[in-house]
């Protein structure tokens, strides 16, 4: 009998996000705080032949859709070659990248040589000052850089913005603005409780106020359809090549039609982004289980996976909330 990734709530989980390490570049304030972090030790970290050895079990009961997270991915070393090695899965229909930037010209033609020709770029600013204060890096060119070149090689290209309001407000016209020219998305996002610090205010721009606000800013924005399994809301504004969407990362309405499965870069293994690790496949790996036992793990998992983020959330009520360069968003 075949074996697929089906909740008890008939989601199926075919999209899994995979973290190669929880370092970055980059010192993003709703990320990870500035100093202090403790990064996992280089023995902790699933290698790369063990994430080639999992990603083929998850593959095997239906994933079809792998993005490769971090941290920053690109600060791994090796992480092409393992790229490379997952894209010659003939199962596996699509690998798609989240990653801040830091990706050169020569990295982005093997990328494309791969076929990963969808990534999605954190930036919070259009503006260098903004920018710096945000990620704590003088790395705004270089970052604006890499998207120039990932659209002039014709990438599927989505610039993922997370909205505080003490923060980037002035970014949001501007961010909209660029896809009058440009054929990218814009998402912004809610903010959401993995900062490493364990304090967190509900925020006060969430989708709706983002939405009356760019509404204000541009009457007649249209709505259009999402991809299936979208997190975002999507729209555009009439006569621009590209687009924009609405994440509501932490009001969380998009939990009903849920298709992912998270793999952190130490093997935990998470069914919702605000939930805890159900278990940990680097040590069911290292002890010597087979592919039987790594599957059941997977299926027990998926079984118990929370109707929502909410519910999700309350089983992690006592516990500090990691960092998102840990989780992997």
């Amino acid at each position: 009998m075949e074996q697929k990734l089906i909740d008890k709530y008939g989601r199926k989980l075919d999209y899994l996000r995979l973290s190669v390490t929880d370092r970055c570049n980059f010192r993003c304030y709703y990320c990870m705080p500035e100093e202090g972090m403790n990064f996992v030790q280089r023995d902790d970290l699933l290698s790369y032949e063990e994430l080639d050895y999992l990603t083929r079990i998850f593959v095997d009961l239906g994933v079809r859709k792998i993005r490769i997270t971090g941290g920053e991915p690109f600060v791994r070393k090796g992480i092409l070659d393992f790229i490379e090695l997952l894209s010659k899965n003939q199962n596996l229909k699509e690998i798609t990248l989240t990653s801040n930037g830091s990706i050169s010209k020569a990295q982005i033609n093997q990328l494309a040589k791969f076929g990963v020709k969808k990534i999605n770029i954190s930036l919070d600013s259009l503006d260098p000052k903004r920018f710096y204060e945000i990620t704590r890096r003088d790395k705004f060119e270089e970052v604006m850089g890499c998207i120039k070149t990932l659209l002039s090689e014709d990438f599927n290209v989505k610039l993922n913005c997370v909205i505080d309001g003490k923060k980037n407000i002035e970014d949001i016209v501007p961010f909209i603005n660029l896809t009058k020219d440009h054929a990218l998305s814009v998402r912004f996002l809610e903010e959401m409780p993995f900062n490493g610090t364990g304090k967190f205010d509900i925020p006060e721009w969430n989708y709706q106020a983002l939405y009356n606000y760019i509404d204000s800013q541009f009457p007649g924005i249209q709505k259009i359809s999402d991809e299936s399994n979208s997190t975002s809301v999507n729209y555009k504004v009439p006569g621009f090549s590209g687009s924009f969407g609405i994440i509501p990362a932490f009001s969380r309405t998009f939990c009903g039609t849920c298709n992912r499965i998270r793999l952190s870069a130490t093997g935990e293994l998470r069914t919702c982004l605000y939930g805890p690790p159900v278990t940990n496949l680097r040590d069911i790996l290292r002890s010597g289980c087979g592919d039987d036992q790594l599957k059941s793990a997977i299926l027990e998992a998926v079984a118990n996976k929370a109707k929502d983020g909410f519910e999700a959330e309350n089983q992690t009520s006592n516990q500090a909330k990691n960092s998102m360069s840990f989780l992997g968003g």
